[in-house]
C-alpha cells in the first residue's frame, strides 16, 4: 500500500520557513540579552563586593596551607598515643555536641509547632480573610528572611551567653521556613474532603482537623526532619556568637590557633551531621512511601 505525502505549495513553505527563522532569531536575541544582563549583574556584584582576583589567586595557597596545619601528626608506631593526644577533650566535646543537638531539636520543635499554627492561615484555599492571609505571610517572610545568626546576636544581647539564644533564633527562622513549605503543602490538598466535612456543619478548626491534617501530616513530618538536619548545622554556627553548643569551643580554638583541636571538633561535627542525614533520610523516605501506599 503506497503512501502519498502531500507537499505544501511553495509560498506556504516559504512563509513557514520565514516564521521559523524569525522565531529562532528571536530566541537567540533573548538568550544573548539574558547573557549580557547576567554578565552586567556579575560585574556589578564584583565591583560592589570589591572582588580582587589578583589578591584571591595570590592568597589561594593559604587555604590548603591551613588545612595542612590543622591535620595532626599521626605515627603508625605511636598511633594510640597520637589519637589520645588529638582527642584529649573527647568527652567534653561530645557533651557540647549533645548540647548542639538539643538546641537544634528544641528549636525545630518550637518552630514546627508555630509553623503548623500559622500555615493554615497562610494557605489561599483555607484562609477566609485576605487580610489575615497577607499578614501571616509577611510574618513568615520576616522570620525566614533575617538570618539565624542575626537573631542569635540579638538574643545573646538580651539573655546573655548560653543555649537559650540559639534555641530562640533557630525556632524563629524555622517558623518562617517551615510555615512557607507547610502552607504550600496545604494549598495542594484535595479539596473534596474539605467540602464534605464543611457540608456537615463543621467549624473551620474541625475541618482542618478532620479533612486537612490527615492529608498533610506525612509531608509535614518529612519537611520537619529535613529542617532538623539543617538546624543541626545552624546550631553549630550559633556558638560562634556565644549561643551555646560546640560552635563556641570551635571558634575559640580557631582564634587561639589550637590547630589539632579545630580538626578534632570539625570531624565530630561532620560525623554527627552525616549520621543524622542518613537517619532522617531513611525516615523521610519511609514516610513518603507510607503516604503513597495509602
Amino acid at each position: 500500500m503506497s503512501h502519498v505525502i502531500a507537499r505544501l505549495p511553495e509560498p506556504r513553505l516559504r512563509a513557514l520557513e520565514d516564521a521559523y527563522g524569525a522565531a529562532v532569531a528571536a530566541k537567540r536575541r533573548q538568550v544573548l540579552l539574558g547573557g549580557l544582563i547576567l554578565a552586567a549583574l556579575v560585574g556589578l556584584s564584583a565591583w560592589a563586593g570589591e572582588v580582587d582576583l589578583a589578591k584571591f589567586f595570590a592568597n589561594l595557597w593559604r587555604f590548603p596551607s591551613y588545612i595542612g596545619d590543622i591535620v595532626p601528626t599521626l605515627r603508625l608506631a605511636h598511633l594510640g598515643e597520637d589519637l589520645a593526644e588529638w582527642y584529649w577533650g573527647l568527652g567534653y566535646w561530645l557533651r557540647l555536641m549533645g548540647e548542639t543537638l538539643l538546641i537544634a531539636y528544641l528549636g525545630t520543635m518550637l518552630g514546627g509547632l508555630c509553623a503548623i499554627s500559622l500555615c493554615f492561615l497562610a494557605a489561599a484555599n483555607l484562609s477566609r480573610s485576605a487580610r489575615v492571609r497577607w499578614l501571616v505571610r509577611r510574618v513568615l517572610e520576616f522570620c525566614r528572611t533575617v538570618p539565624e545568626i542575626v537573631f542569635a546576636l540579638i538574643f545573646v544581647a538580651a539573655f546573655g551567653l548560653g543555649p537559650v539564644p540559639g534555641v530562640l533564633a533557630i525556632a524563629i527562622h524555622t517558623t518562617g521556613a517551615l510555615g512557607k513549605l507547610f502552607s504550600e503543602v496545604v494549598e495542594n490538598i484535595d479539596m473534596k474532603p474539605v467540602e464534605g466535612v464543611s457540608a456537615t456543619g463543621a467549624t473551620w478548626l474541625e475541618t482542618v482537623r478532620f479533612a486537612v491534617l490527615p492529608q498533610v501530616l506525612s509531608n509535614f513530618a518529612s519537611y520537619g526532619l529535613l529542617r532538623f538536619e539543617i538546624n543541626v548545622r545552624g546550631a553549630a554556627v550559633m556558638g560562634f556568637v556565644g549561643a551555646g553548643g560546640i560552635g563556641q569551643d570551635l571558634i575559640e580554638s580557631i582564634r587561639k590557633f589550637y590547630y589539632s583541636d579545630v580538626s578534632a571538633i570539625l570531624l565530630i561535627i561532620i560525623a554527627t551531621v552525616m549520621v543524622i542525614d542518613l537517619a532522617t533520610e531513611r525516615l523521610r523516605h519511609a514516610l513518603i512511601g507510607m503516604e503513597r501506599r495509602s
